[in-house]
């Protein structure tokens, strides 16, 4: 085969462009009916019983003649028996309104209801009761709040009025615990994430401050510099490993855990501090194995900053990657909110509205989640893609002085022109592997309950098969787009060249490659740990009423992500530029009639 940068291409792998393209509608209608038919709001806002969403104007419910106001000024859900609430069906029995203010004294007659509306702006009593009608309708009792009315104060998490009587206040966090207890798993979830939304995006923030770090580190790498990210990396995985311990073990002793969310806290905490144990014990041994070999790890990346050095847009690829990964992100967590919350209004005794849970949205919710995966993987694939493309046109060019103009650009016109349906098919087989890993997982932990421990032990043996080979494929997978820049070739045709030429230099190539891309996963070891360290402060002090361990974990799988978007310019350079060695090496012999396209530091 004739190894060289084509510029004549043909369109590869269009079926699975086809195949994506017909996902993504998919996608599109499950958005389209999330939008319409939910409403985040609700989960987070809170709404009273009669169809309005608290702080917000609404839009009217047929046959609810109190719905359609406008709650802009009413941001609080007060209900008209707080010390007496039952749970019926996940609703809570008692009316509950929209108010201003919560009364933060104690209310004893409809008087001192009248006056509190009258001076606050805040009727505790239904819509459709004049203030100056509250002692003189037969029927204010049934249509104002139970007498006494206990001092309240407005909770932040689901902006209710919580009484502040010991007495009405034990009674109400009864039901509400058994609402959130009640709740189904993917409910509390959306729940912690709406409450924890500002920590999640500041935190993606912070993982990319410190790609930034980790990318200016690898630029301009010395030995010290090796030895500070090594002490960092180490530092950071012995923190993070007792910081999970001592939070598992102040959970568990804690007497006052009732929520099921706390509960599930605990178990999430307990898996994430035998996983960071594991993984710190292993790169504690990689390292101490791998410590003499530091000086050839700054020799290795002087080479990759050289050409780099030549396509200096290279290190702002990722950022690109970064914002669209961003924006796909924000869309993904918006669609899901609104899925969660998907449910038709139907009308019930008084003018009451109820919102029923559609059937099927838990099949959409795992539509949803195979799309997280698929894109994620496809957006990165398209950065892995352009870097090697860039890589491959600067290699396969005889004057090294005069580089080729824009090989970015180039390298994204050809991409998109011709093999976007590589990079489908790429993305699609990592996702493909991914699901049964996921699908194992559950099977596990529903396992725990049965305490089959031969089952446990084999689904986690097969778990960990299946990543083994997520790592392999990602692997051959970047060596293929690699061969794809260079031939112009499909995917299959692409990996099966590049094992070719993998297979016959590995005694070469191999310990280099594999020792570089070891210090690059230790710099992706350093985000997601200070990250992660950071998240588990800033949720720590937020307990109530959420499951903020599986936000964490979105946290940290975000923070993979974003330095997976930024090292890779490093990992995929390295990568393709000792795979066009080898192709060089395969072609070309050093003599006059076929010199080497390489640099004599490679030699």
């Amino acid at each position: 085969r004739e190894w060289r940068p084509l510029i004549y291409r043909k369109c590869t792998d269009l079926l699975w462009l086809f195949l994506f393209f017909i996902f993504w509608a998919g996608l599109m209608f499950i958005a389209g009916y999330a939008v319409v038919a939910g409403a985040a709001e609700r989960l987070m806002l809170g709404y009273d019983s009669f169809g309005n969403i608290c702080g917000r104007k609404n839009s009217p419910v047929i046959g609810a003649p109190l719905s359609g106001q406008d709650m802009t000024n009413k941001k609080y859900v007060f209900f008209l028996n707080s010390c007496n609430l039952e749970m019926q069906n996940l609703e809570i029995s008692s009316v509950s309104l929209c108010v201003s203010s919560c009364p933060q004294e104690q209310l004893n007659s409809l008087e001192d209801l009248q006056g509190f509306a009258r001076i606050n702006g805040s009727s505790l009593c239904v819509y459709n009761l004049n203030v100056s009608s509250y002692t003189l309708n037969p029927k204010a009792s049934e249509l104002c709040p139970t007498l006494p009315v206990p001092p309240s104060k407005s909770f932040p998490l689901f902006n209710r009025c919580v009484p502040q009587n010991p007495e009405c206040y034990s009674k109400y966090a009864s039901a509400l615990i058994n609402v959130v207890n009640e709740m189904d798993a993917l409910h509390r979830i959306l729940a912690g994430i709406l409450a924890g939304r500002d920590t999640v995006i500041g935190l993606s923030v912070l993982s990319l401050a410190f790609s930034f770090i980790v990318v200016l580190t690898f630029t301009f790498i010395r030995a010290l510099l090796i030895h500070t990210l090594i002490a960092l990396v180490v530092f950071g995985l012995l923190f993070v490993s007792g910081v999970l311990w001592w939070l598992y073990y102040d959970y568990r002793n804690d007497p006052s855990t009732e929520l099921e969310t706390e509960k599930e806290n605990i178990k999430f905490l307990l898996g994430y501090a035998i996983f960071s144990t594991i993984v710190t014990v292993v790169l504690l041994f990689l390292i101490l194995v791998l410590r003499k070999r530091l000086q050839f790890t700054v020799q290795l990346f002087q080479m990759v900053n050289k050409m780099i050095s030549r396509i200096p847009f290279l290190l702002f690829q990722p950022l690109w990657s970064f914002l669209i990964l961003m924006v796909f992100w924000v869309f993904w967590v918006a669609v899901l909110l609104s899925l969660g919350t998907a449910g038709s209004a139907q009308i019930t005794s008084g003018g009451h509205v109820e919102y029923r849970t559609v059937s099927g949205i838990h099949y959409m919710a795992w539509y949803h989640f195979v799309a997280l995966i698929w894109t994620s993987e496809f957006i990165l694939a398209c950065q892995q893609m352009t870097i090697a493309g860039a890589v491959v046109t600067c290699y396969f060019n005889r004057n090294k002085n005069s580089p080729p103009r824009h090989p970015v650009l180039s390298s994204i016109s050809v991409l998109f022109c011709y093999h976007l349906g590589t990079v489908v098919k790429g993305s699609f087989l990592i996702t493909v592997l991914r699901i049964p890993r996921i699908f194992l997982l559950y099977l596990c932990n529903f396992l725990k309950q049965k305490e089959s421990a031969c089952a446990k032990c084999l689904f986690k043996s097969c778990c960990s098969w299946f990543w083994c080979l997520e790592r392999c494929l990602r692997y051959f997978n970047q060596h293929a787009y690699t061969t794809a820049a260079i031939n112009g070739t499909d995917f299959c045709t692409s990996a099966k060249d590049a094992v070719f030429i993998l297979a016959k230099n590995s005694a070469k190539i191999a310990p280099i490659i594999c020792f570089g891309n070891f210090i690059i996963f230790l710099g992706k070891v350093f985000v997601v740990c200070f990250t992660v360290f950071g998240g588990l402060m800033a949720f720590n002090y937020h307990r109530e009423l959420q499951a903020w361990v599986v936000p964490l974990l979105l946290v940290a799988f975000f923070a993979y992500v974003v330095s997976q978007s930024f090292l890779s310019v490093f990992e995929v350079t390295v990568d393709a530029l000792f795979l066009c060695c080898a192709i060089d090496m395969e072609t070309n012999d050093g003599s006059a009639e076929k010199p080497y396209f390489m640099d004599q530091e490679l030699l």
